[in-house]
């Protein structure tokens, strides 16, 4: 197993929306009914090389065009909605995630935010933010300039 470098790359409220998803299923299967609405993060990987971050963020079913990302200096925020499905007959038991969902990342270092590319592919949403070039180191030359004497007369 590789280790993670601690910090940025984990989000620590995972666990806590795992197990509120769990408790408004058990509520509801033993009480019925809708529970409140919350938004929802999803399952993402994040990576990092050497010129880019890699953000890969699982949205299966997810159309495209239902999902609104927006980079804003260091922020990465990825937002959409899954709307329920209507069923026909009796729906017994739904796993499945709907309703408003949001996954927010705050990169460690400076970006490119005109360069960030987005792409769907058999139902993850994969987002290469490029890092912003480090100023390259640059000599300079000092000029001389002679200071002219003032001569009165």
């Amino acid at each position: 197993m590789q280790a993670r470098p601690l910090g940025w790359a984990r989000n620590p409220l995972t666990e806590f929306d795992q197990l509120l998803s769990e408790m408004s299923g058990l509520i509801e299967s033993t009480v019925g009914g809708a529970t409140t609405a919350v938004a929802w993060t999803p399952s993402a990987d994040v990576a990092e090389s050497d010129d880019a971050f890699r953000v890969e963020i699982e949205l299966p079913g997810v159309r495209s065009q239902d999902i609104d990302v927006e980079a804003n200096g260091q922020e990465l925020v990825v937002t959409g909605e899954i709307k329920e499905k209507e069923h026909k007959g009796v729906l017994r038991r739904s796993t499945r995630r709907t309703g408003a969902f949001e996954y927010r990342l705050r990169l460690p270092g400076e970006v490119d935010t005109e360069k960030i590319n987005a792409r769907m592919s058999d139902g993850v949403l994969t987002i290469t933010v490029p890092k912003a070039e480090v100023a390259k180191p640059r000599h300079v030359e000092i000029s001389e300039t002679s200071e002219s004497t003032g001569s009165s007369g």
